[in-house]
């Protein structure tokens, strides 16, 4: 049996959609979890992701300001050493 009232997709149709991108290339059609920029299978759902705050999360400091510099300092002592061994032969 088919209804005679009209069906209002306005709203679905015009939600924001998700930002995931497919394996096919292509952007994923799905709307995204209300308050989030992906869908509920690309990780809009409640639960997913880290918990705010993650003290469990592991930073490997490769990239922090002393590291850089510590790696600049070496490459010039490195440099001068270099030099130096030139300038012996």
């Amino acid at each position: 049996m088919i209804s005679a009232h009209g069906r209002n997709t306005g709203p679905m149709l015009s939600s924001p959609r998700c930002g995931a991108r497919t394996r096919a290339g292509g952007s994923c059609r799905s709307p995204a979890v209300h308050g989030k920029k992906r869908c509920r299978m690309h990780g809009g759902a409640v639960g997913s992701g880290a918990p705010q705050k993650n003290k469990n999360a592991f930073r490997h400091g490769l990239f922090t300001k002393k590291a850089i510099e510590e790696r600049k300092y070496v490459r010039a002592l490195i440099g001068q050493a270099r030099k130096l061994l030139q300038d012996i032969e």
